[in-house]
């Protein structure tokens, strides 16, 4: 099978000058114009400033005009090379002399005003702006640069604080690095697994130096607890990085998601104790990134993704981790091991670790809440985006990261229980592996690539800026600006903004075009389709998305695709997202199987062929009552032309009371037969039952509406099928004329006396009658006994 190439490649090109400047800056006639189209916008300003970046650094400022038109904001750039030069002009013209130098320098200067203040911090940091750097070298390699700057330091009498600031300023130089790369590559999206990578790769760095300063502080002062060198010695503490981090495909600026896993190496320290040992190396190691120091902290080190989460232990030893995950854990916290890799501390403990748990991760598709526990996890995050701001959302809003993420680690969780292949920490190495697998279609898998490639690098640019986490797209053209001319120099805001929302509901169809739409493909030929799934393959997928009964379901899928009917056409089309939305209810096989039920009455109906293929809320509150009420789907069976109304939100207002007796005294108007007027409410009854089970299920009913309409409904029922019984023949009274004997009446008792009924109350009620004068009582209480026993058999359904 041909392997597609998803993931790019960590080959390193040298960006060069998108845009030829064959005049100098200060050929005044054109000037203003020339420098709008470098992408100036302060332009009565930006000549002056040249001047003065000229009068500072000599003729390299004139030449300065060509790598500043290259930086995502030249305005800002030019600002930072006058600030520096005013600082150092020697250092600032010894990088202009150069242009290479000059667009790394330029690069960095207009687009992170955060890397900006770290160079005012550190100037001996400009001579990495001298060359091109790689960054693919590697956790290893980048564990030890990092701690290879703090290890000197950690001697008797050292200072934490010059330790941290040490740790920090190594990670921030490693971090230019990347920006630099990034910032001057010529396919920077292609390019963002490397860049990706090489932040997990230092974040992972800077947490091995900061266990390595933790570990100075128990064994050279007894600041945070007396402990013995053998005891320290003696503590294998692994960090184990979850999520992004643990995929390595980190951002500039994120949290850094740890779980800590510790034990003794040595018979004579026992496991408890290396646990307090670890605790307190943990606690320690995370103050080195986030505690006061005069260099910036870096970023917080969250480990509650931990078994129990807050309220566990910080620090578990590996045979607490494995039994916690046999008999405590929920379906999500596995979802949340599919990344989980050592990046600091005993690495061989780390893959202990994972080892214990793989196989517990990948049989996690098989328990019976599986589904439904990650949908629930998408959705609770969903929940709390704040309402003006879900549509900004980069990650976390509809078409956004989370949605690519979800698709992907769904897939990967359905089939990595029989399929080791797709056993992948990171998002495109997991889409690439499920492609050659053979689970994805190679064009909607490129196309998933390339939208979550470029959302990505919307991510890292807009974060980049000021080092803030945030997935929120700008609104201010001043901030869009920049980002649109990090894609491409001929990039505008409002062309950036179109491609935004073009991707976001592109990301959103794939979504079910990858998951669902494969599952018709063993059971109807899809016209176009480039991925076939096998019936094992199939029913494993039904079963994961919480069908009780995948044989059956696929037989259902078979029966509603299977022919050459304009209806089977449609349904080909349809079922896809219906399966979604099925499988979002609490019986999605039952929802199925009434759907089919529903099609096989009404499917030459041109109504509903056009409701299915044009009104997609009608489909989806379809799917909505069909997976959610039993009531609802059995009385389908009896009314399916019912099926109208979801088209319609004002046709499930239930009926009034007035307009159901109208209703039921026409039928004994009209009727001269008591069964066939008694068959004739039982249908008003379900119809009008249906009618309320489909907008409360919808959610257009109040908990009050739903108890007076069916109470109304009850006691319109009750009166007219009285009524059939004393005045229709075909009752076992009727020919006596039961009216002429005696008063009959009905008193509702309970919740419907209250009309507080629900869909499964009885209707409890009393019986009264008086003889009327002359009738002796033994004819009134057997007349009473022979109406009761009809009324029951009649209004019995």
């Amino acid at each position: 099978m041909e392997r597609i190439p998803l993931t790019g490649n960590a080959v390193r090109v040298e960006a060069q000058p998108r845009i030829s400047l064959k005049m100098a800056y200060a050929d005044r006639p054109a000037g203003l114009s020339e420098f709008a189209k470098y992408g100036f916008v302060d332009l009565s300003g930006t000549i002056g400033k040249l001047d003065q970046l000229v009068a500072l650094v000599g003729d390299s400022g004139r030449s300065a005009v060509a790598a500043l038109a290259l930086s995502p904001d030249p305005d800002q750039a030019l600002n930072g090379l006058l600030d520096f030069a005013e600082r150092d002009k020697a250092a600032v013209k010894k990088l202009l002399n150069k242009h290479d130098q000059a667009v790394r320098f330029c690069a960095v200067l207009g687009a992170s005003k955060a890397l900006t203040d770290f160079l005012r911090r550190q100037p001996d940091a400009f001579n990495v702006f001298e060359k091109s750097h790689s960054i693919d070298l590697g956790p290893e390699k980048y564990r030890e640069i990092i701690t290879s700057q703090v290890s000197p330091l950690l001697k008797s009498g050292f200072s934490t604080a010059e330790a941290w600031n040490t740790l920090r300023k190594a990670y921030r130089v490693e971090l230019l690095k990347i920006a630099i790369f990034d910032l001057t590559s010529s396919s920077p999206q292609e390019d963002l697994p490397v860049v990706a990578a090489a932040l997990a790769d230092i974040a992972g760095g800077a947490i091995e130096a900061g266990l390595a300063i933790a570990r100075a502080e128990l064994r050279l002062t007894k600041d945070h607890g007396v402990f013995t060198d053998l005891e320290i010695d003696a503590t294998k503490i692994a960090v184990m990085a979850m999520g992004k981090c643990g995929a390595r495909e980190l951002n500039y600026i994120s949290d850094v998601d740890v779980i800590y896993v510790a034990e003794s190496a040595s018979p004579d320290v026992e496991n408890h104790r290396a646990v307090e040992v670890a605790t307190k190396l943990a606690t320690r190691m995370m103050r080195a990134m986030d505690g006061t120091a005069t260099e910036p902290d870096l970023w917080q080190v969250d480990p509650n993704l931990r078994p129990e989460g807050k309220a566990g232990a910080l620090v578990r030893t590996l045979e607490s981790h494995v039994a916690y995950y046999e008999r405590w854990a929920e379906s999500w916290e596995f979802q949340a091991l599919l990344k989980a890799r050592p990046i600091a501390g005993d690495i061989d403990l780390g893959e202990a670790y994972v080892a214990a748990l793989a196989p517990k991760v990948w049989a996690s598709s098989g328990r019976e809440n599986f589904v439904e526990s990650a949908q629930k996890m998408r959705e609770r995050v969903m929940q709390f985006i704040p309402a003006n701001e879900i549509n900004q959302e980069i990650k976390l809003g509809p078409g956004g990261l989370r949605d690519i993420e979800f698709t992907v680690q769904l897939l990967q969780l359905v089939h990595g229980r029989t399929d080791a292949s797709v056993h992948q920490r990171d998002t495109l190495g997991a889409l690439e592996a499920l492609t050659v697998a053979g689970y994805v279609g190679r064009a909607e898998a490129a196309q998933f690539a390339k939208h979550y490639k470029f959302l990505r690098f919307l991510e890292h640019r807009i974060q980049l800026s000021e080092m803030r986490r945030t997935h929120l797209m700008p609104t201010s053209e001043a901030k869009l600006r920049p980002l649109a001319r990090s894609v491409s120099l001929k990039t505008t805001a409002e062309t950036l903004n179109s491609e935004w929302e073009r991707v976001k509901v592109e990301v959103r169809a794939l979504h079910q075009k990858i998951f669902y739409r494969p599952l018709l493909s063993a059971a109807a030929k899809l016209e176009g389709t480039s991925l076939e799934l096998s019936n094992a393959q199939v029913e494993d997928r039904l079963h994961a998305i919480g069908f009780a009964d995948p044989v059956g379901a696929h037989k259902n899928i078979a029966a509603l695709t299977s022919g050459l009917s304009r209806r089977a056409a449609i349904q080909k089309q349809l079922l896809p997202v219906l399966l979604e939305w099925f499988a979002k209810g609490t019986d999605p096989d039952s929802a199925l199987l009434a759907f089919r039920r529903l099609s096989e009455d009404l499917g030459e109906s041109p109504w509903y062929l056009r409701m299915l293929r044009d009104a997609t809320g009608a489909a989806e509150r379809m799917t909505q009552v069909l997976s959610n009420s039993r009531l609802a789907t059995s009385l389908f069976e009896r009314i399916p032309e019912a099926a109208a109304w979801f088209e319609r939100l004002e046709d499930l207002v239930p009926m009034t009371e007035a307009e159901l007796i109208v209703e039921f005294n026409a039928i004994v108007a009209r009727h001269e037969q008591g069964e066939t007027a008694a068959g004739a409410m039982r249908q008003i009854r379900r119809r009008e039952t249906l009618r309320i089970a489909m907008g409360a299920v919808l959610g257009e009913l109040s908990l009050d509406q739903i108890s007076q309409a069916l109470s109304d409904l009850t006691a319109c029922y009750v009166r007219g099928m009285l009524d059939v019984v004393v005045e229709l023949p075909g009752s076992s009274v009727s020919a006596d004329k039961p009216l002429e004997i005696l008063d009959f009446g009905i008193i509702a008792m309970g919740r419907f006396g209250g009309e507080e009924l629900g869909f499964g109350s009885d209707a409890d009620v009393m019986f009264v009658y008086e003889p009327l004068p002359g009738i002796i009582p033994e004819l009134a209480q057997k007349t009473a006994e022979r109406i009761i026993s009809d009324l029951k058999s009649l209004a019995a359904d």
